[in-house]
């Protein structure tokens, strides 16, 4: 109960400074340095906004699109300029735990092929949406198409997070913290499928390309290494 009475005391004064200045700026800024800091509740903030705002208030969702979009599209922009300036001494200071230099690779490895896709999409990814600013400010990927690239994906992804918080709102109209609570756990849901489905599709890619490679082999040459792993140089049974 002490869980739900602190998160109506939250709602309560979040609406009542729903109009005011610093909260927009707040959002922004949220928005913004979760390109560089993944731990930033950028996604929870604009949702829990939408949840309070309610489906009724389209001039403030709309405004919350806006702000939020561009503060994330901000925050993208350093990003690949840390990237581009300062190269991998900007990705060892920024992603220094396993799981964030995991991405960079991945980021860097995607970019070649599926740049598009990654800029647009990658920030649906747990840190991917650091690592794919950082990997192509590296590679000196050219900044105009990917700030168009990131105003793109910066938009979808503002607009999700606001549907998400709207429908929790209209579900739930007359409790806006079970709203809160129903909308954010289905963004986190949302989250994990993505990244989930991100590696079934990883997994099968490098498995369809090991089956490419073992093809591409010459049956003269594959028939030698199958009989060594058979039998017995190694102690093998």
């Amino acid at each position: 109960m002490f869980v739900f009475d602190a998160l109506n005391d939250l709602a309560s004064l979040l609406q009542s400074h729903l109009n005011d200045p610093w909260l927009w700026l707040l959002v922004f800024l949220f928005a913004g340095v979760d390109a560089l800091l993944p731990f930033m509740p950028s996604e929870a903030t604009v949702i829990t906004l939408a949840v309070l705002l309610g489906p009724g208030d389209l001039t403030g969702l709309l405004t919350l699109v806006v702000v939020s979009a561009l503060g994330a599209w901000t925050g993208d922009c350093c990003g690949h300029w840390l990237g581009r300036t300062f190269g991998t001494r900007a990705t060892a200071r920024l992603l220094r735990k396993e799981r964030g230099r995991r991405n960079y690779e991945w980021a860097t490895k995607k970019l070649h092929r599926h740049a598009v896709v990654l800029i647009i999409a990658g920030r649906y990814i747990p840190g991917g949406r650091a690592a794919s600013a950082l990997a192509t400010g590296t590679l000196r990927y050219p900044f105009g198409k990917f700030a168009l690239l990131a105003l793109i994906g910066t938009t979808l992804w503002s607009i999700y997070a606001v549907l998400i918080g709207a429908a929790g709102a209209a579900t739930f109209a007359d409790d806006p913290v079970a709203g809160l609570v129903v909308a954010s756990a289905v963004g986190l849901l949302l989250t994990v499928l993505i990244e989930v489905g991100r590696r079934l599709v990883s997994r099968h890619a490098r498995q369809r390309q090991q089956r490419r490679e073992l093809r591409a082999v010459p049956d003269g040459v594959r028939r030698p290494q199958h009989s060594v792993s058979q039998g017995g140089t190694d102690g093998g049974p």
